[in-house]
């Protein structure tokens, strides 16, 4: 996590910055890290910043942290290039579908962060109370959680704002979260008979109702996803709505069976011949001005009859290497680095992820 200080309004600000993922269902470090920190963490507002290009995949994560803190904050990034595509969002009627604030930004355009930082102050000063519009599942589930919840609040004394969420993963039986809601809360769960009985009877009622460990997950996703795909359809118009048929052109060449892994190979190849080759120059300029710039020091060490052990050390010894190290490490990174970032910047490097993926599969290398 990376952590940064802001002054504003006469108040210090310290924001953390968690790990970017799309759900904090637990399937990765990084949700798990996500998913503790606004559970425990005790953050006075959450800033969720999502792709407007995107919002209905978004919208997931939205919802799931909207089940544990009230105090959430929705920004919607990259209003430039959602105004490129011809997509149009409606972010009023999405912070009222929501019941939390939104606010539209362009990161390269300090006005809608100053709007962003306001908001922020204003939900941590309780100027803005959200209060945002939780999921409603079917009868049964909902009537399930709100049993379990009451003796959760009775027993173990939750916190009322997490006591929702808790019972959803002590139900859904999901025995990380559960350890780490044990760990941090510092009660437990797993042991206590009354909790244990309520949470036998109620997956016994929903197996009599067709809904087992397996399915009850897939309901609960399930209705997260139609939520998102209602509230995207009501706040978003596309002028064009083809507007990703390029996107997707250009995916089925890049990631295809046949195409993706020599196309891959032959722009990484690239990449390593022109950083190899191109270092060459500026390695071999370096090394002289270096060597160049040696010759004056052991001149001016032999003028000042400086001991020779002595202008050895820190001339042949630890200028030298230094400089040696620069010249030789320099060039390529000043190279590769950059012709990297392009790629990222050009939406290849996720498509080299998926044509990978299987690979690394395969060696135990992804989860």
């Amino acid at each position: 996590m990376l952590f940064g200080n802001c002054f504003y309004n006469d108040t210090n600000f310290l924001f953390v910055d968690i790990p970017g993922t799309y759900s904090i269902m637990s399937n990765s470090e990084e949700e798990e890290i996500a998913r503790d920190y606004i559970c425990f963490g005790n953050p006075d507002a959450t800033v969720i910043v999502v792709d407007s290009t995107c919002l209905e995949r978004n919208l997931n994560l939205v919802f799931q942290v909207m089940e544990i803190t009230n105090n959430v904050i929705l920004c919607v990034n990259l209003l430039d290039e959602a105004k490129k595509k011809k997509i149009k969002i409606d972010l009023d009627k999405l912070s009222k579908l929501l019941g939390i604030p939104v606010v539209g930004t362009i990161a390269r355009k300090k006005k809608t962060l100053d709007n962003l930082l306001d908001v922020i102050y204003k939900v941590c000063k309780k100027e803005i109370c959200p209060i945002p519009k939780k999921i409603t599942y079917s009868d049964l589930i909902e009537s399930c959680i709100l049993e379990l919840e009451s003796i959760l609040n009775e027993n173990l004394k939750i916190p009322k704002q997490l006591s929702r969420w808790v019972s959803l993963k002590i139900i859904d039986g999901d025995k990380n979260i559960i350890n780490s809601i044990e760990k941090n809360l510092k009660v437990d769960i797993l042991n206590n008979l009354t909790i244990k009985d309520k949470v036998y009877k109620i997956r016994k009622t929903l197996n009599d109702n067709n809904i087992n460990q397996n399915s009850f997950k897939d309901t609960i996703v399930s209705s997260i996803v139609y939520s998102c795909e209602n509230i995207c359809k009501s706040v978003c118009s596309y002028e064009n709505t083809n507007y990703s048929l390029r996107d997707r052109k250009i995916d089925k060449i890049l990631t295809s069976k046949k195409f993706g892994i020599p196309i891959m190979i032959l722009f990484l190849g690239l990449i390593f011949w022109l950083t190899i080759i191109g270092a060459n120059y500026p390695s071999s300029a370096l090394f002289a001005f270096f060597g160049w710039i040696q010759e004056k020091l052991l001149l001016g060490a032999s003028l000042l009859n400086f001991p020779s052990w002595l202008s050895d050390m820190l001339i042949l010894g630890v200028y030298q290497t230094l400089t040696w190290v620069i010249a030789v490490m320099l060039p390529p990174m000043a190279i590769f680095f950059p012709l990297f970032t392009f790629l990222e910047d050009l939406g290849y490097l996720p498509r080299i992820a998926f044509n990978m993926d299987g690979f690394f599969k395969k060696c135990c290398c992804s989860r």
